[in-house]
């Protein structure tokens, strides 16, 4: 979509062409294949927010929130509690991010469906929109979180910044906003509140805190939306003023990131969904310890050290020799390989605080290495394991399973939901869940998926 501007000579400025765009833009806008992406990343929603629904660390959270609660209007995926709007949307979007399981948008290392899905569907048990209302503003939503994100990358995230829950709380008051059906000056003053409270450390990684700021993205970004709607204002340039988001959070902002091909070119379709419950930039490690792991005949006691060629992404996120938990271990290269190479498998158990106690695999992280590859992308990387017999045995994967060359089919995320549902809902009917979620854009509650997505006892 084309967005006009106030004369020939002089264009809207991004934040008022962002807000023009989640103001005007219509279903039938958005391209079919983008159409079809919403659905899959909202399969993958509620894939992982099943795996993290009983977690210890989330079970703590709904005991703080539910002391605080204002209301049961809202649904907790997998569990039979019911709380507020603003409470819903925190802890369902820490819930789906609680194990690193979540989607990726590749250009910027963003989680963007759980900031932004979680409001709109505990905003949606509140009124009522349909399914095809609610997909809408979720696409939308995306699009300014990994736009915004996309103008502050890299160096936002090398400052120390949680690129997931600082651009979060921008999508989910775009997506609130719409869904609100706010004007383009409300919309403008969502972002504006928005971006007073956006936040996250990327020093969090590795623990409980890390979700709790996606759960502040998702919660914020909805307060936000809601506070514009009844007039409170906010700058007229949050994102791109003098002392707005992108200048101060970045240290070569790129301003045409914002607003380039607005309306003919969808972060969705750089979005991406993992086959293993950790950081994306470990997915290549993983899969070439996998193959490497098949019919070995050796032991981890027999290696005398790991060498890992990667993009300097991979070091910098996963460098982590000294972890103590589960949730540590989803962010270390260093656990990754040993418990890999030492089991053949990668999954949640894996990555567990049980997996992450083992002396062995503990033991193992000094000898691990890393070589920094810059012309690598983040989804490659090679693995070479020297023996201490003097043999050698490397694999390099190109392209990760899970990666925008290599995606998951919607067969495998149909398997990932039914998986992880057996691991932490085992109750829910996933079938007729999967069944809803394909043709939601077809229903006229939006809200069946979260219906049919909760503990009716318990």
């Amino acid at each position: 979509m084309q967005q006009r501007t106030t004369s020939a000579e002089e264009p809207l400025a991004p934040t008022r062409q962002l807000a023009q765009f989640v103001e005007r833009t219509r279903w039938s806008d958005i391209p079919d294949a983008v159409r079809h992406e919403a659905k899959r990343s909202l399969v993958n929603y509620f894939a992982v927010a099943f795996a993290g629904c009983a977690d210890p660390s989330i079970e703590q959270a709904v005991s703080v929130y539910r002391r605080y609660r204002a209301g049961c209007d809202a649904s907790l995926i997998g569990r039979a509690e019911r709380t507020d709007c603003l409470n819903a949307a925190a802890l369902n979007a820490m819930t789906a991010n609680v194990h690193d399981f979540d989607d990726t948008h590749l250009p910027t290392i963003i989680h963007p469906t759980a900031p932004v899905a979680a409001p709109l569907f505990a905003l949606g048990e509140s009124t009522t929109m349909s399914g095809e209302a609610l997909l809408l503003a979720f696409v939308l939503g995306v699009e300014i979180e990994c736009r915004i994100g996309n103008a502050v990358s890299p160096s936002h995230y090398q400052r120390g910044w949680h690129i997931t829950s600082t651009c979060g709380v921008f999508g989910a008051a775009a997506a609130a906003a719409k869904l609100l059906n706010l004007d383009a000056g409300q919309t403008a003053h969502a972002l504006g509140h928005a971006s007073a409270q956006a936040g996250g450390l990327v020093e969090t990684l590795g623990t409980m805190a890390k979700s709790v700021s996606v759960g502040n993205a998702a919660r914020n970004g909805l307060l936000s939306a809601l506070l514009a709607r009844e007039g409170l204002s906010g700058p007229a340039q949050p994102i791109e003023g003098e002392r707005g988001f992108v200048r101060v959070c970045s240290d070569q902002p790129d301003f045409d990131a914002l607003t380039a091909q607005l309306g003919s070119r969808w972060a969705l379709q750089a979005n991406t969904y993992k086959p293993y419950p950790c950081g994306v930039v470990l997915n290549p490690v993983i899969e070439a310890c996998l193959d490497l792991a098949r019919g070995k005949q050796w032991s981890l006691a027999d290696i005398e050290r790991v060498e890992l060629l990667g993009h300097p992404l991979l070091r910098e996120r996963t460098d982590r020799p000294g972890i103590r938990s589960g949730r540590e271990a989803q962010v270390s290269a260093q656990h990754s390989v040993a418990v890999t190479l030492s089991t053949g498998r990668a999954g949640l158990a894996e990555f567990s605080d049980e997996s992450a106690a083992n002396p062995a695999v503990r033991a193992f992280a000094g000898r691990v290495a890393f070589v920094d590859d810059s012309r690598l992308p983040v989804e490659a990387a090679r693995v070479t394991v020297l023996l201490r017999s003097g043999e050698s045995v490397s694999r390099t994967v190109s392209a990760a399973r899970g990666s925008l060359a290599v995606p998951l089919s919607d067969a495998d995320l149909d398997t990932k939901l039914k998986e992880l549902a057996a691991y932490g809902a085992p109750h829910v009917d996933t079938q007729r869940l999967l069944d809803t979620l394909w043709t939601l854009d077809t229903a006229a509650d939006a809200t069946i998926p979260m219906h049919i997505a909760r503990t009716e006892s318990g």
